[in-house]
């Protein structure tokens, strides 16, 4: 049966960017419905590695990736590959990627990601607290770790440029990381430390909190699938599989699946999919006490709640192929180079991470008005700037002047 509802505000996604949005629009007294087809708090708000990554400003496109790009994207068990098939549909975002790669416009993203991380850690403490989450953040810190003197060495430039952006960082020689994390093998290199970031123990946890605190606060969550956005004189009409929903106004946070409505809004922006992917192990304790990355292998090792969760890879190739199995065995290969007695996996997921050409979301209003605001194109990090969004959008929907200024995450920027 067609659901005929009408609502002040309809946000659309029930990601943790959609949640996190809805929470604050209801907490300023709107009357607010969340549309998704799927579970809240399900895809890769909860497969992610769990990390409030307040440090990670460096976008996915740098003069070192561009450099390294043909062999990257060809090789199948690199950190960023590309599924062949799916090469002409992506090649005019991978020409504007190589352009978003130059030096100049590398820094600028990392200036512009820099900003909206500046209070990501104080966001999500609060945010948390909210819904009753806080004993789910950990406040220890996360790892980049180099096998090789090689990779330390070259990683100082790095992360100076971090530091340069408000990033509290130490390097770690190898006898003060095998202090820090005794269970890790002795690494040649040693590591970079941000004591500042917190990781959640549990993400599928913190969005179940999300979700039921949302249902308190009497924010009706509509299990339908959007098809169609029309404007209208009074707002916009939201239409899809028995679906009938009229919106004063749409807050568009659909994640991987924004991009053909944002175009019906009039917006073309080159949002693609980047599948990402993660394989877990149960077990009481996990190996380490906070989230820590092999930079060359490209993946988290994340301890959590009863299970060591081994998150990351980027692999270009849509929404419709099915998972890719050796990237599965690839993080099962990778997870056993640091830790060689790990058995079969308990199980493994893929997930979908949208993902913009400069590494920048779009927070904005619609090119063709208020009506409409989109949320989404977070890439890797829409866990940690779900709280930042809501605020920005929050403060989108009131008429109210943004902390930040917007230009860089404009939908009109392409």
């Amino acid at each position: 049966m067609t659901e005929h509802l009408t609502t002040e505000i309809a946000v659309i996604g029930a990601g943790v960017i959609g949640m996190a949005c809805a929470l604050r629009l209801r907490a300023e007294g709107r009357q607010v419905v969340i549309v998704d087809p799927e579970a809240p708090g399900s895809g890769a708000s909860y497969g992610n590695a769990g990390t409030v990554a307040d440090y990670a400003v460096q976008p996915v496109g740098t003069p070192d990736v561009l450099k390294s790009l043909p062999s990257l994207l060809f090789d199948r068990n690199s950190p960023l590959a590309i599924r062949r098939a799916a090469l002409p549909a992506l090649a005019p975002w991978l020409a504007r990627f190589a352009r978003q790669s130059l030096p100049a416009a590398a820094r600028r993203n990392a200036q512009a990601i820099a900003a909206l991380l500046a209070q990501a850690t104080a966001d999500w403490q609060s945010f948390a607290a909210e819904i009753g989450g806080s004993a789910l953040l950990q406040p220890r810190g996360c790892l980049y770790l180099y096998e090789s003197a090689a990779a330390f060495r070259a990683a100082s430039r790095d992360m100076a440029f971090r530091q340069s952006l408000g990033i509290t960082v130490e390097l770690l020689r190898p006898e003060a990381l095998a202090t820090l994390e005794p269970t890790l093998p002795a690494l040649e290199g040693g590591a970079a430390f941000f004591p500042k970031a917190i990781f959640l123990s549990d993400p599928g946890a913190m969005m179940a909190r999300l979700a039921a605190t949302l249902t308190a606060r009497g924010v009706p969550h509509v299990a339908r699938r959007v098809t169609r956005l029309e404007r209208r004189l009074d707002g916009v009409m939201i239409t899809g599989p028995d679906l009938h929903l009229h919106a004063r106004q749409v807050v568009l946070a659909a994640g991987a699946h924004s991009r053909a409505l944002a175009a019906q809004a009039g917006d073309r922006i080159p949002l693609d999919t980047e599948r990402g992917y993660h394989v877990e192990w149960a077990m009481e304790r996990p190996r380490l006490t906070r989230p820590a990355c092999p930079t060359t292998r490209g993946f988290y090792l994340c301890p959590m709640a009863g299970r060591l969760r081994v998150a990351g890879t980027v692999e270009l190739g849509g929404l419709t192929a099915p998972p890719s199995p050796h990237r599965i065995d690839r993080l099962v290969e990778g997870a056993r180079a640091i830790f060689p007695d790990l058995g079969e996996p308990t199980r493994h997921w893929m997930g979908f991470r949208p993902s913009l050409p400069d590494s920048l979301p779009v927070i904005a209003p619609s090119g063709g008005g208020a009506d409409v605001i989109h949320a989404f194109g977070h890439g890797h990090i829409g866990l940690t700037l779900a709280p930042v969004t809501a605020r920005i959008v929050a403060d989108l929907v009131a008429g109210r002047a943004a902390e930040l200024d917007l230009a860089p995450y404009a939908a009109t920027r392409f």
